[in-house]
């Protein structure tokens, strides 16, 4: 008889099953504990990052603000608004709202996209714009938010406060645990591969992720950008992120936890399968237009990941896809910056 997966409590036992549990053993109790609690489905969620423009200077960040060698963009309204019908029309159930923390970019204004959004398409709308004031938060839950993405990146304060100068920890905790407050799911996540993390570290990600209870987890490998001060260091470890993943099912057994594109950027070709095989059970298609989307490098070598992409992967893994989204009418307002098909 086959002996049912058992949830990780605590930072003690995630800490030895990190150090401890072969990758064999590791992986296969999180195979086991997605199968048991998310079944074979792979959820997709539709990504649109719509400004690059950012007021931070995150160390590892190709967006920081003192870059000077990227173009600089924002979408207009009605582009974003027709690309989340697109994702829709394609049945994908969740757009992903992202950019920088781009503090010219109008909180009413966002708040509008949410509305016109929810009005055209049967979809979830999640939202990831960094740090913002409680007013920012609270007015766009009221617009129809449902999920708010922001990484608390490393579980250190130290390390944090090293990788995001004038920023702390404790102000990122704050933002997510009030944005649960006010009826977001939320999704954090954390980096593998940051110069000074050590496996300490990464079992408080782990377990940090767990006290807050996220609803998603995303953890992706350190991918170096040429124009940051990290630009010379080695990329994170494969394997060690596919452990980190299969750690977070076993310890947020209910999560989403999605196959990321830093993994299929650092293992192309079959990364993102690796990680479904390890727990995973979300993939994240790219649909910003490509004029844009090469102007969104938060690090280089960014495999594009679209639809037909993640469609691969989830056969590759032997899983199934599932089609959650749609349109409530037919896309008919600004056709000339529309990818309705």
């Amino acid at each position: 008889m086959t002996r049912m997966p058992q949830a990780l409590i605590g930072k003690e036992a995630i800490f030895q099953a990190l150090t401890q549990w072969p990758l064999e053993t590791l992986l296969a109790r999180a195979d086991a504990m997605r199968a048991k609690v998310k079944g074979p489905s792979v959820l997709l969620r539709a990504i649109i990052e719509f400004s690059n423009h950012c007021v931070r200077n995150c160390m590892y960040c190709g967006l920081q603000r003192v870059n000077s060698k990227i173009e600089r963009y924002r979408m207009r309204p009605e582009q974003i608004v027709e690309v989340a019908c697109a994702a829709a029309a394609a049945g994908i159930g969740t757009v992903v709202l992202q950019s920088g923390e781009d503090l010219e970019y109008p909180a009413e204004a966002v708040a509008g996209l949410v509305s016109e959004i929810k009005a055209r398409a049967e979809v979830k709308v999640t939202l990831s714009l960094g740090e913002r004031p409680a007013e920012d938060y609270a007015l766009w839950r009221r617009a129809g938010a449902d999920r708010y993405l922001m990484k608390h990146e490393t579980a250190n304060p130290e390390l944090y406060a090293a990788m995001h100068p004038g920023m702390d920890l404790k102000g990122r905790l704050d933002s997510l645990r009030l944005l649960k407050s006010l009826g977001y799911e939320i999704g954090s996540g954390f980096i593998v591969g940051l110069p000074g993390q050590t496996l300490e570290t990464l079992a408080a990600d782990v377990g940090l992720t767990q006290e807050l209870g996220a609803d998603m987890c995303g953890v992706g490998p350190f991918v170096p950008q040429a124009d940051t001060p990290l630009a010379k260091t080695a990329p994170g470890d494969v394997e060690t992120t596919l452990k980190m993943i299969a750690l977070l099912r076993l310890a947020c057994p209910e999560a989403n936890i999605p196959a990321t594109t830093a993994l299929a950027s650092l293992a192309p070709g079959d990364g993102q399968r690796r990680a479904l095989e390890a727990g995973a059970n979300v993939i994240m298609p790219n649909f910003t237009p490509e004029n844009f989307r090469k102007n969104y490098q938060i690090y280089d070598n960014k495999t594009p990941v679209g639809l037909q992409t993640a469609k691969d992967a989830v056969s590759e893994a032997k899983r199934e896809l599932v089609v959650d989204g749609g349109l409530k009418s037919p896309c008919k307002t600004h056709p000339k910056d529309s990818d309705c098909t």
